[in-house]
């Protein structure tokens, strides 16, 4: 139940401001959105199980402590990426095809080396487990996919979300460098380090926030769905 509970809230929270997100937002402008939602259940259903997987048996050939640290690190970056923000791209253009394979595939694409994948690695590898953290991304994921349809459909406002990337940004970074204080030795810690890893992280946050991507909710449409 740990293990279910922690990679939904990751997620949620990795998936507020994300490109997938704004997809989600994309699409629900142009097809119903039960399509949307089937065709993100899908998309993201598989593409968490090859990450829960690629997690799993990543320690028969990394040491364990090497992944906590690394996951450590990702969540910091997933915490600056957060702020950053995401731009939507081409996959919101692909609609040749039918609207379910088109949002499913679009998604599939859009997940694969995302923050949001890369957290179900992490975590899968930190709870060797893969049923309850599949079972939980997959559940986060449609959370906030959710979310976006509804302010996609129904609000069709400006909404600012900036408050929400912050709370975001500010529990992944906290938990990344809570981490990094449990993993890495102590010894490792000297004041030149700490010095240079707080100025690094202060810039690293800056140079998110001076090119921070238009909040996701300043990309709105129109009320009215086209139909499909």
């Amino acid at each position: 139940m740990t293990a279910f509970l922690t990679a939904l809230a990751f997620v949620v929270l990795a998936e507020m401001g994300d490109k997938t997100q704004l997809l989600a937002m994309a699409f629900a402008c142009k097809f119903r959105w039960q399509t949307v939602m089937w065709g993100v259940l899908a998309a993201t259903v598989l593409n968490h199980l090859f990450a829960v997987l690629v997690g799993s048996y990543l320690t028969a050939f990394i040491p364990l402590s090497y992944i906590q640290i690394g996951a450590a690190i990702s969540f910091i970056a997933f915490g600056i990426w957060t702020i950053r923000g995401d731009e939507l791209g081409d996959e919101a253009e692909k609609d040749k095809f039918n609207p379910f394979w088109t949002v499913a595939i679009a998604f599939f694409i859009a997940e694969m080396g995302d923050k949001t994948q890369l957290a179900t690695i992490a975590l899968a590898a930190k709870f060797q487990t893969i049923l309850p953290v599949w079972l939980g991304t997959t559940a986060g994921m449609m959370i906030a996919d959710g979310i976006g349809i509804l302010f996609g459909i129904v609000l069709g406002k400006k909404i600012p979300e900036r408050a929400m990337k912050w709370f975001a940004a500010i529990l992944f970074i906290g938990f990344g460098l809570f981490g990094l204080y449990e993993y890495v030795p102590a010894d490792f810690w000297t004041l030149p380090i700490i010095a240079g890893g707080l100025l690094l992280l202060a810039v690293s946050i800056w140079l998110a926030v001076r090119n921070a991507t238009p909040s996701a909710m300043e990309q709105t449409c129109p009320l009215e769905q086209p139909e499909e």
